[in-house]
């Protein structure tokens, strides 16, 4: 990683630790700082790192009481070490808590350890607070890996814990709340050769939805049988947002799809044409909902490395659109406050989308004082227009605060017109 001598680049580590047993603290230094300096130049994800999944992979969170808030996420030790001798992940499932007071998550622990890898980690709240907790696990798996599951109180209480089979060979799992009930958004089988690399591609994509104690409701196949993978979903108090890829033979980009499923029926609603019609690059997209403007928004990156943002209601209707935005971080999270959706950029910084119902505004851009990881990024609201950052990467976890204070106005490079979807 190369920068000028006159720049400090503030990289956010992991301290050098030994592992702790499950339900004991692992002790996480991390240096932090609150903003970079404008105009400083931002470090880049170090070349020849290879799969930064190995090392990190998958993070959320999830409200505990008061203002103090859990994250999740699945490590190979802290700091992560990476595979093991023989190529296998030995990622565990970790807790840490978080409230705005800090600058970093404290009492860092295992939550859940098995033999194999349990990643990437995915959370999802209920309106009642539980907790549901969702992975692809190594362990015991009789068709390679299975995507499991526990449920969990706020305080994290056993309520259906860990471990709970969603699909034997399921995998790429995540989870998200609608109103009372849990969606689990899943992939299954594989197939080898192109995707990332040319190691191949999931085998279909598909639903199961449970109430709120981890209890099966129905299945929904999606995308059965077909070369079509890396579920993401969002959930509103009725609707989930379904989004996933599609392979596309001989090409090094995927197709983007998307689809609004109602879980208490099963039904599913689709684009007009079956998809959103947009070439993505593999990974490098995400979905949330805002609960200020009641809309869905899903940011992709595109195969023209321009990053494209859709606003889409309930019912499946895309409201409003902007293109040409900076390229995003493969598998970072859109962070929501109030009207504003947060977009981890891939040149190190953060964008700042302005939103109502039919309308998408670049408002700004902030500098982040590290690179950020391609295995998982998420944003927790700190106060009006202020979000906390945390990051994976190779070398652990990166954090930061973000202040709308300090945000940058857009440069010509960076903004686009507003698309305002047709009657």
């Amino acid at each position: 990683m190369l920068v000028a001598p006159s720049v400090l680049v503030v990289v956010l580590l992991a301290a050098i630790g030994m592992f702790s047993p499950p339900g004991r603290g692992a002790q996480i230094e991390v240096v932090s700082e609150r903003h970079a300096q404008a105009g400083s130049i931002v470090a880049l994800p170090a070349p020849g790192v290879g799969d930064e999944r190995r090392f990190m992979h998958g993070i959320g969170w999830a409200h505990r009481a008061g203002d103090k808030d859990w994250v999740f996420f699945s490590s190979s030790g802290l700091p992560p070490r990476g595979a093991n001798s023989n190529g296998s992940w030995p990622h565990d499932v970790y807790v840490g808590e978080w409230s705005p007071q800090r600058a970093r998550l404290a009492n860092v622990r295992i939550f859940i350890s098995r033999p194999e890898a349990q990643e990437p980690v995915s959370v999802a709240q209920n309106v009642s607070g539980n907790i549901f907790v969702s992975f692809e696990d190594g362990w015991k798996a009789p068709r390679t890996v299975s995507q499991r599951y526990g449920v969990y109180g706020a305080n994290l209480a056993p309520i259906k814990p860990y471990p709970n089979d969603v699909e034997s060979g399921g995998h790429s799992g995540h989870v998200a709340a609608v109103g009372e009930q849990f969606v689990v958004f899943y992939s299954q089988d594989w197939v080898d050769g192109g995707g990332v690399d040319n190691l191949g591609t999931g085998g279909g994509v598909y639903v199961k939805v449970y109430n709120g104690r981890g209890v099966l409701l129905r299945h929904v196949d999606v995308a059965a049988h077909v070369r079509e993978w890396w579920p993401m979903i969002a959930g509103s108090p009725t609707r989930a947002l379904l989004v996933w890829q599609k392979y596309i033979p001989g090409e090094i980009v995927a197709q983007l799809e998307y689809a609004v499923l109602d879980p208490a029926t099963g039904k599913l609603v689709r684009p007009e044409g079956g998809s959103g019609g947009e070439r993505v690059q593999y990974y490098t997209y995400a979905a949330a909902w805002v609960p200020a403007v009641e809309r869905f928004v899903i940011e992709a990156t595109l195969d023209n490395g321009r990053s494209s943002v859709l606003l889409i209601d309930e019912e499946g209707h895309v409201t409003a659109k902007l293109d040409c935005l900076p390229a995003s971080v493969r598998e970072a999270s859109i962070a929501v406050n109030g009207n504003t959706a947060y977009v981890p950029t891939r040149d190190g910084r953060l964008m700042a989308l302005v939103l109502t119902g039919d309308t998408i505004e670049l408002h700004g851009l902030l500098r982040a004082p590290f690179a950020w990881g391609n295995t998982g990024a998420i944003g927790i609201p700190r106060g009006a227009g202020s979000v906390h950052f945390v990051s994976l990467s190779p070398t652990g976890l990166r954090e930061a605060d973000f202040s709308e204070r300090d945000e940058m106005a857009p440069s010509a490079s960076d903004q686009c017109g507003i698309k305002t979807a047709p009657e």
